[in-house]
């Protein structure tokens, strides 16, 4: 490492060698960005620099030719940081926060730790990288990810119509416990005592009437796009399994995108958190509540669709009454279920060409 005094370094005066080697972790925010340099093993400084990508990849010039990594956790400020970088020839990952080792006890936490400490565990290879999709691959995942939001929207407004109605000492219509369509418009038409009550229970059916319309317009994008030639296989092939339909089908698409990234089938579990937590001692082992990673409304669709397979299909019908008999539990035995379905639709993925 030599010391120079280029304006792209005047901060540290710090230029990189090819002998060098050079680690950097950033902690990213919306408006700013930490920055941690690790050179040979040695802190050499902490940097703040605008939440721009060009700033980043201007930052890291001196750098470059000793420059062997740079990490950052994913966040709501997405992969747009990472594609650049990658674009520009930098090699940097995208961390996994929830598999990042914790330090015990109530250490300081700011965002230059942040940084420093990224650089220092990824210099000595604690941290786990998760893919970074493409801007495309981002795009379609967005569209099934705004359908899950619609559609806990809906929960909740349902959730908010039946607490009003018990509140103030409504009956249920007949109908209302599926939400039927003349369930529903049983409320439009109920006899509320009091002009003010109607007015909330309208504003309430407003907002369900516009859950309802937006769960119905995604769900037609998602017909659009589970017809376009880059789906329409996959698509063909997921749902050739017994109880998974269109919406299953694109989102495990979506959201298992690369699915040659895995590299066994506890991989693939893990990331739809359908993998238990093992404990493990001598020759003892238990197996207790799943990890829950990865995406909670897959993991719910799956176990939705385990349910409809084993209605339609004898043989898991038998394979899930032997896990009943062996957990003793329904929820175990239908989550193992579960895990089997989506270990299914991973190897038919992986067995379509690789453009597919």
């Amino acid at each position: 490492m030599r010391k120079g005094n280029t304006k792209s370094a005047k901060s540290k005066g710090v230029l990189a060698t090819a002998s060098d080697r050079v680690v950097v972790g950033l902690d990213v925010h919306k408006k700013q960005i930490h920055a941690a340099v690790r050179v040979n093993g040695q802190d050499v400084g902490t940097h703040v620099l605008p939440a721009r990508p060009a700033a980043v990849e201007r930052f890291l010039s001196p750098y470059r030719v000793g420059l062997t990594h740079v990490v950052y956790e994913a966040g709501p400020t997405g992969y747009g940081l990472a594609r650049h970088l990658r674009s520009a020839g930098v090699p940097v990952d995208v961390i996994a926060p929830s598999k990042t080792p914790q330090v015990p006890g109530d250490a300081a936490k700011s965002d230059r730790l942040d940084c420093r400490d990224l650089a220092r565990l990824d210099e000595a290879h604690l941290l786990r990288p998760v893919a970074v999709p493409t801007e495309e691959e981002e795009a379609d995942r967005q569209v099934i990810r705004l359908r899950d939001q619609a559609v806990d929207s809906r929960r909740r407004v349902r959730q908010r119509i039946k607490s009003f109605l018990l509140m103030h000492g409504l009956k249920e219509p007949a109908g209302l416990e599926h939400w039927s369509a003349a369930g529903v418009a049983a409320l439009e038409t109920m006899e509320v005592r009091s002009p003010r009550l109607r007015f909330c229970l309208d504003v309430l059916l407003e907002e369900l009437a516009n859950a309802d319309e937006m769960i119905a317009k995604v769900e037609h994008e998602m017909k659009e796009m589970a017809r376009e030639e880059r789906h329409a296989a996959a698509v063909e092939a997921l749902t050739a399994h017994v109880g998974v339909g269109r919406t299953t089908a694109l989102a495990v698409r979506m959201e298992m995108y690369e699915p040659r990234r895995f590299s066994n089938e506890r991989q693939v579990s893990a990331m739809l958190g359908l993998a238990p937590r093992v404990r493990q001692s001598g020759e003892r082992r238990h197996e207790g509540p799943l990890l829950k990673a990865g995406r909670g409304r897959l993991r719910s669709m799956l176990v939705e669709a385990a349910w409809v397979w084993i209605q339609h299909d004898s043989a898991a019908r038998k394979v899930y009454q032997r896990l009943v008999h062996n957990t003793g539990s329904a929820q175990k035995a239908i989550v193992g279920m579960a895990r089997r379905l989506g270990l299914d639709l991973w190897r038919s993925l992986v067995k379509m060409p690789a453009a597919a």
